[in-house]
């Protein structure tokens, strides 16, 4: 494996069909099955709006995070649509992503964007 071994996804796209068949079924089997070290899901915009009204997605979150997935959310956002609180008591990192994001992309970190 190259040096390089932490996969960041950026999800963006509130589409239940792409969460579930593109972004857990990824982030959960690159670990289980040892494609990536680390998995970060960054749940930004319209995904955290999901995230605060689907117990189905929620419940997909808390396997991901089970299986070693680093669930982190866009500060900016959760707070502008009022549900700081609720991914927090879901275990999810809240942050500012500005600053973070531009780093991962300036020192050419592995970024997948759905």
């Amino acid at each position: 494996m190259s040096e390089n071994t932490h996969l960041y996804v950026l999800w963006t796209n509130d589409n239940l069909i792409t969460a579930e068949k593109m972004v857990f079924m990824y982030t959960v089997n690159s670990l289980v099955h040892g494609w990536w070290e680390e998995v970060t899901l960054i749940i930004w915009g319209a995904t955290a709006k999901l995230v605060n009204e689907n117990t189905d997605i929620q419940e997909q979150i808390k396997k991901a995070q089970d299986a070693g997935v680093h669930v982190t959310a866009c500060k900016a956002c959760a707070d502008q649509l009022g549900i700081t609180e609720t991914l927090e008591k879901l275990n999810i990192e809240v942050k500012y992503w500005g600053v973070p994001l531009t780093e991962v992309l300036t020192n050419g970190e592995k970024l997948l964007t759905i």
